[in-house]
């Protein structure tokens, strides 16, 4: 079956990295959803809510070529307490910017080899986010059951 939140875009490598990090969250207790779009227009990868409300954004990069093309991983920030990148062993580390958290996964699994410090969010922020995570979730549920439904 197509699931209709993978668009394509995404590379088999990419992928298996985002399965690896959703494991992870999920074993931490973490509810994530991929390709979330964002208020500014843009789309995380990964968006995961905590059970305390903390929501974590973790930006895949399957390449160093990924991650030197990508100009917009700090406008994330905005949206998230905790912003992550997410790397496989074929990237090097050091390349990943100091400020943000850093996993290492594959599509078994994942490790944090660092945390990001937080930065808490605007209660209004926090809501919308939770809103957009919520309705995104409950979309892709309903699309399981009834992929012919409308909208």
């Amino acid at each position: 079956m197509t699931v209709a939140w993978v668009d394509g875009r995404q590379s088999e490598a990419a992928l298996g990295i985002a399965r690896g990090v959703r494991r992870l969250l999920r074993a931490q207790g973490l509810s994530t959803v991929t390709e979330l779009a964002l208020s500014d227009g843009r789309r995380a990868d990964i968006v995961a809510l905590a059970g305390d409300g903390t929501i974590l954004i973790v930006e895949v990069k399957s390449s160093v070529a990924d991650f030197r093309a990508d100009r917009k991983w700090r406008d994330y920030a905005a949206h998230c307490d905790r912003l992550y990148f997410a790397i496989s062993e074929a990237t090097p580390a050091e390349i990943m910017p100091q400020e943000a958290g850093l996993i290492l996964a594959d599509r078994f699994g994942a490790a944090i080899l660092r945390d990001p410090e937080p930065h808490p969010l605007a209660p209004a922020t926090r809501r919308a986010m939770w809103l957009r995570f919520a309705c995104a979730a409950a979309d892709r549920l309903h699309r399981l059951v009834d992929p012919q439904a409308e909208g």
